[in-house]
């Protein structure tokens, strides 16, 4: 899951729906990159900004560490839900201390819903058409 390697940076993973995010947290100035581009300009909207950085503020640590997140899979909406559940367990394996609170919030569990299959015979997973007695 979480761990330190050599060159000092704490490694974990988060996930959200089809979407998976490696995040490497490295002690700095509070740079966020997402795919090699600033948080900002990969996810464009507002909303997006706030889950992905929620743990930061949560915890109060958006201008200690940096982070170099690489996420695929799955949508914009999906990738920022692993992005905050990515960084949140990197923040705790920095150090416990910020796991209380981050378990409270709920960003330490993983968000298990997923889409639903669609079933044959009906147009989406469970919408059919309407019916019709004659």
């Amino acid at each position: 899951m979480a761990e330190k390697n050599k060159v000092g940076a704490f490694l974990a993973t988060g996930r959200r729906k089809k979407s998976i995010a490696r995040v490497r947290m490295f002690p700095g100035s509070g740079k966020i990159l997402v795919n090699g581009r600033e948080i900002g300009e990969y996810l464009q909207r507002d909303t997006l900004l706030l889950i992905a950085k929620q743990p930061l503020v949560l915890t109060d640590t958006a201008e200690k560490f940096d982070f170099n997140i690489n996420v695929c899979g799955g949508g914009i909406s999906g990738q920022a839900g692993a992005i905050c559940h990515g960084i949140s367990r990197a923040l705790v394996e920095y150090s416990e201390t910020y796991k209380k609170e981050l378990k409270e919030a709920g960003m330490l569990t993983r968000d298990s819903r997923m889409k639903e299959r669609k079933k044959c015979g009906l147009k989406k997973a469970r919408k059919a058409s309407q019916f019709s007695k004659r």
